[in-house]
Order: C-alpha cells, then sequence, then structure tokens
C-alpha cells in the first residue's frame, strides 16, 4: 500500500502551523534540531519518522497529536 498521501497532509499541516506561527523553516529547523535541508524535505512530503515529528510538535508547542490532526 502507499501510504505516500499521509506524508503529503502531515506536510501541509507541518506548513500550515509553522506559518500560523510566523515561522520560516530554517527557525523551526533549528528549533527542532533538524538540518534545513532536511525540514525542507519533510515538507516536501518525503518520508517522516515519528521521532521526528515529534520533535517538530515540541518546537511548535503543540502535541503531537495536533500535528495529525488533518
Amino acid at each position: 500500500m502507499n501510504y505516500n498521501f499521509l506524508y503529503q497532509k502531515l506536510a501541509s499541516r507541518i506548513e500550515k502551523l509553522r506559518k500560523s506561527k510566523g515561522m520560516t523553516q530554517e527557525e523551526l529547523a533549528e528549533k527542532a534540531g533538524l538540518h534545513r535541508a532536511y525540514f525542507w524535505d519533510i515538507e516536501s512530503g518525503r518520508n517522516t519518522s515519528i521521532k521526528t515529528a515529534y520533535k517538530i510538535a515540541k518546537a511548535l508547542n503543540i502535541k503531537l497529536s495536533e500535528l495529525f490532526s488533518f
């Protein structure tokens, strides 16, 4: 089964939340402890681990479950 649609939904959600907080990709990547190029991949819909999603949620100051509220 192809789960690319889930990665795309997560990518869109991360981008929306990031922008609502007035953050650039670089700012959020740094706050989450991620390389900016890797973060760009995440927002492009690439495979994202739960560990990385947790880091992003923490950097956005939200619950992990909120990140997955599509």
